[in-house]
């Protein structure tokens, strides 16, 4: 029985240890975000490399490495973002998360007309809007109505060999991501 008691014991102080130090570490590791960290590296609807060129400390890390990725953030409260890229890479694909990381949309160059980037994020009300008259430079773009107010986009390219890696990187680097005001 006392056993048993000293067990418990142990127990109880072992936990209220690992709680305590779980509550320490909370605001070092909320920091560390992909949103806080794309916040650090530049502004809003600005194309930001995931994995420096330079070798300095990535913003998020890829997790493929044969794909490059660049990524921006966006307030949906100040109107839709519009996110296009010139050319042609082997493959692209493109991601909007909300602000905490979750997936809220995700689509290809086989989605794509012309497998050409041209993408507009939107609310459902600024989609209302734009169905009553269609801007002419938003023709033929990719529409995703999404029920958030801040996200980020993420832009990624296959880098199927070394060769391809200059005219992906130019790809990624001449990608925008601008606001779109109705």
């Amino acid at each position: 029985m006392r056993s048993l008691l000293y067990a418990v014991l142990v127990g109880l102080v072992g936990a209220g240890i690992v709680h305590i130090l779980v509550l320490m570490m909370v605001p070092e590791l909320s920091e560390r975000d992909a949103w806080s960290r794309l916040s650090m590296a530049s502004d809003l609807y600005r194309m930001t490399p995931l994995e420096p060129e330079t070798g300095g400390q990535p913003v998020v890390k890829s997790v493929d490495p044969l794909f490059l990725a660049v990524a921006c953030r966006f307030d949906l409260g100040e109107g839709m973002v519009q996110v296009k890229a010139p050319g042609k890479v082997p493959f692209w694909s493109v991601s909007i998360y909300d602000r905490n990381g979750h997936n809220i949309y995700s689509f290809n160059d086989h989605s794509a007309t012309n497998a050409t980037l041209d993408a507009v994020a939107l609310t459902p009300a600024q989609m209302l809007e734009v169905r009553r008259q269609l801007p002419d430079d938003l023709d033929g773009s990719v529409f995703v109505e999404t029920p958030i107010g801040e996200g980020i986009v993420v832009l990624r390219a296959f880098v199927p060999d070394e060769s391809w890696r200059p005219e992906v990187s130019q790809f990624l680097r001449q990608s925008t991501c601008e606001l779109k005001e109705l």
